[in-house]
Parts: structure tokens; C-alpha cells; sequence
């Protein structure tokens, strides 16, 4: 498969033959197993206090004639502290049990709990050759809701690596024709939900993955246009290439990064 490399200007330089790992079949269901293995790594484990809802004493006897007992009193034989008393006539409150105010949580979670779901080594190569191969389809890209330019998919020449300013980059990605998709990128929007008293009141959209070589200037001058990440080819992932296990991200790939990609033998 050939695709048209462009320079800065967007004038054709050429064409450039593509490894084979862009020509795998489209296996959203491989691609969604990815994703989740790796948002499951990403979780933190949570649990409650081993000892929330147990930290009193709550030893009420139920036998006969015990002191303190509640036997005969006609109550539940669930565990009850003692609040206070008078003469032999005891006043409790159930406590301890996971029914009872101040009782502990029937099956509280545990921080010992394995989140991480696994996925095997091939299957995961497999899953990203998957996702690469969907954003090269220009169909599945704008059903993700990205607005491209009609030459999509094309190849950007190495020299893009070299951009060192936030403004000229911006300015390069506008003139592929790109600026329909970074407006859309930079729209922010109130999250619906408890989300947005936890540290996440916004949300935005992904726009423009682009695919670099190696580490490169490129990588911090981008960094700072809403929706858009640099990566080195080298670590490519399905979460990068489908976010939120949605295929088609809409993806600009360097010269070099082709090159890597053929030259190293990544995700064989």
C-alpha cells in the first residue's frame, strides 16, 4: 500500500510504500481487549479500613441469667453495645453488624483485589497493527467524529520533527488542513455527572495523534494544543491509536516513524 508524502507547504514530495504492519485486518474486538488491559493497569486499588465499622466492643451475651445478657428481652440477636444502664436493665444499640447504624459495610471493597486484566503478548501486537491499520481508513476516522482534510491518510515529511515552537506548529497543522479538527479539539465542555466535584470538571475531545521517529523537539512544542499528542512510534499503543477502545483516530505519521516502524520490526 502507497500513501502520498506532503511537505510543510502540503505540495506532494512523493510516495512511500508502507511496512506490512499497516495492512492487518480490522479487529475492533482485539483492539477493545487492548484498551481495557491497559486502563485496568492504570487503576488505582482502593478498599475500606479493615476495621471500619468494628472499632468498639459489641459483646452482648445471649444465654440465660448472664449479666448484661438480652436474653428474655424479646430483641434480635444481633450484636448490641451497652449505652448505658439501670439496675439490672441494660439500654444497647445495635452495633458491629453490617444492617446495624455505625456497623461495618457487608462487603466492603478491598484493596487486595487484582484489577489488572492480562492479555496475551501476540494478541496485543496483533491488536495494535489492528488499530494502525484503522486509522489509515478514512471512513472509520470521520464515523469517530474527526474532521480531516480530503487528502487523508498522507505522510508528513521529517522536517515536521524539528518544529521547536508551539505557534509554528499550529500553524503547520493548519496549513495540512487540519483547523476544523483543532477547533473541535479545543472545545471544552462541563462534565455531566458526579465527575465534576472530584477533580474532573471538564472534558475534552482527542484530536491529532502524531507519530514521530524518536524523541524529537516536536514532542514539547505540540504539547500544548489541546487534543494533540506527539508520540515516538517506538511506543504506540492501542490506547493512543483507539482512545476509549473507539477505533480511527485521526493520525499523522513522519517520514522517520514509517521508517522506524519498517527498520525495527515493531509490533511483529
Amino acid at each position: 500500500m502507497k500513501i502520498a508524502i506532503f511537505d510543510l507547504k502540503k505540495k506532494k514530495a512523493g510516495d512511500k510504500e508502507l511496512p506490512v504492519q499497516f495492512s492487518e485486518e480490522f479487529r475492533p474486538d482485539l483492539i477493545k481487549r487492548a484498551v481495557h488491559a491497559l486502563q485496568s493497569a492504570a487503576r488505582q486499588r482502593y478498599g475500606a479500613s479493615p476495621g471500619a465499622g468494628l472499632r468498639h466492643s459489641s459483646k452482648v451475651s445471649k444465654r440465660r441469667r448472664n449479666y448484661r445478657g438480652c436474653y428474655g428481652f424479646g430483641v434480635s440477636r444481633v450484636n448490641r453495645k451497652v449505652l448505658s444502664r439501670r439496675g439490672m436493665r441494660m439500654f444497647w444499640v445495635g452495633a458491629f453488624s453490617p444492617q446495624t447504624v455505625g456497623g461495618h459495610r457487608s462487603h466492603p471493597p478491598k484493596a487486595t483485589k487484582i484489577l489488572t486484566q492480562k492479555i496475551n503478548k501476540k494478541e496485543n501486537q496483533k491488536a495494535i497493527r489492528s488499530a494502525i491499520g484503522a486509522v489509515l481508513n478514512k471512513n472509520i476516522v470521520e464515523k469517530r467524529g474527526h474532521k480531516v482534510p480530503a487528502e487523508y491518510p498522507f505522510i508528513i515529511d521529517s522536517a515536521f520533527e524539528k518544529m521547536d515552537k508551539t505557534a509554528e506548529t499550529r500553524k503547520v497543522l493548519i496549513e495540512l488542513g487540519f483547523e476544523d479538527e483543532l477547533q473541535r479539539s479545543s472545545v471544552k465542555k462541563v462534565r455531566a455527572g458526579m465527575g465534576k466535584v472530584r477533580g474532573r470538571k471538564y472534558q475534552k475531545k482527542k484530536g491529532v495523534l502524531i507519530v514521530v521517529g524518536a524523541d524529537c523537539p516536536l514532542i514539547k512544542s505540540a504539547r500544548n494544543i489541546p487534543g494533540v499528542d506527539v508520540v515516538p512510534a517506538s511506543s504506540l499503543n492501542t490506547a493512543l491509536l483507539a482512545p476509549g477502545t473507539m477505533p480511527g483516530r485521526a493520525t499523522l505519521w513522519t517520514e522517520n516513524a514509517i521508517n522506524s516502524i519498517k527498520e525495527k520490526k515493531l509490533f511483529v
